[in-house]
């Protein structure tokens, strides 16, 4: 039934359930229990094995959608149940969606999977380094930017910076140079001469610059923190450390120290983690529950998330970040 206007003018809206044909093979008892809450949901097969994972502000519509496409065919004919958890809000889907689809692999969730290669560009001096997530701690160390999934897609981001603000290739070692030869832009009049010891200390300071906007900033605090959500009667708390999702807690328990020190040892930057969060957590619009202390060195608030800037489309920023969220 569609929603439309009563004949004595009431808005009657209408319930996508009640003018739907459920799929005979998919477990009705499993569709019927879907709430209309925020929360992540699996689609399983007969094996009872995830083939795909999603997230949704409202749980119960998102999933009736995915019953109606045509493109997700494959999949629906896979499938056999669907099971769902609620979460507290929005931020809590996002993150623990993307914890499952690295947990579970889903055969038909085609992003969000680990990078073995994460790598970004450390500038410390005057020509950026690529250094890879294998060999520093992402979430403790300072001056990277960007962040990428191969060297070639780290290569590339920062050749075109190159070329958009007039940085020298060759000392950004981005090509070869001989001693004493000016690099291939130089010889067409594009480089200003770094490449030959013309504006040496100049060509620094623009190469700083250029690359401030891709600033990876450092885990705030000394250690993990709660992010608190609440969405109708459901209050979850979920913890984060070194931009790493460890998962919700009960509202009002804390995790004991040993566990808590485990969980330290085994939290790892995670790309996905730190796109999510970074932007609302630097500028102070969640609430959290101190776990530990800010350290000193990292601003948060509305500074801190100037300077977190916002990463270039050549960067890895997985795509179903820039889906909706439904």
């Amino acid at each position: 039934m569609r929603t439309h206007v009563s004949s004595v003018g009431l808005l009657i809206h209408g319930d996508p359930a009640l003018s739907f044909n459920y799929p005979e093979h998919i477990a009705r008892a499993s569709l019927d229990a879907l709430p209309s809450q925020p929360g992540v949901y699996l689609f399983r097969d007969a094996a009872g094995v995830a083939i795909y994972v999603g997230k949704s502000v409202n749980l119960r519509n998102r999933v009736l959608s995915h019953l109606r496409t045509p493109d997700e065919s494959q999949m629906l004919q896979r499938t056999r149940r669907v099971d769902f958890e609620r979460c507290g809000g929005e931020l809590g889907a996002l993150l623990r969606e993307s914890q499952l689809i690295k947990q579970l692999q889903p055969v038909f969730n085609q992003k969000l999977r680990r990078l073995r290669e994460m790598c970004s560009w450390r500038l410390d001096g005057a020509t950026p380094q690529l250094v890879f997530a294998r060999d520093c701690d992402f979430a403790a160390t300072e001056g990277l930017h960007g962040l990428y999934g191969s060297r070639a897609s780290a290569q590339q981001a920062l050749r075109e910076l190159a070329d958009a603000h007039g940085l020298c290739a060759g000392v950004l070692g981005l090509e070869p140079l001989a001693r004493g030869r000016p690099c291939f832009a130089r010889q067409l009049g594009r480089c200003g001469g770094a490449c030959v010891g013309v504006a040496v200390a100049e060509h620094a300071a623009r190469v700083s610059a250029a690359l401030q906007p891709w600033r990876v900033a450092p885990w705030p605090y000394a250690g993990p923190v709660g992010i608190v959500e609440e969405s109708d009667g459901l209050r979850q708390v979920q913890l984060v450390d070194r931009w790493c999702y460890l998962g919700p807690r009960a509202a009002g328990r804390k995790p004991a120290p040993a566990r808590a020190a485990a969980q330290r040892v085994a939290a790892q930057f995670d790309i996905d983690v730190y796109q999510i969060l970074a932007k609302p957590l630097l500028q102070g619009d969640l609430t959290l529950e101190l776990l530990s202390e800010p350290l000193g060195n990292t601003s948060s608030g509305p500074a801190g998330a100037a300077a977190l800037g916002s990463a270039p489309a050549t960067a890895f920023a997985p795509s179903r970040r820039a889906r909706s969220f439904r």
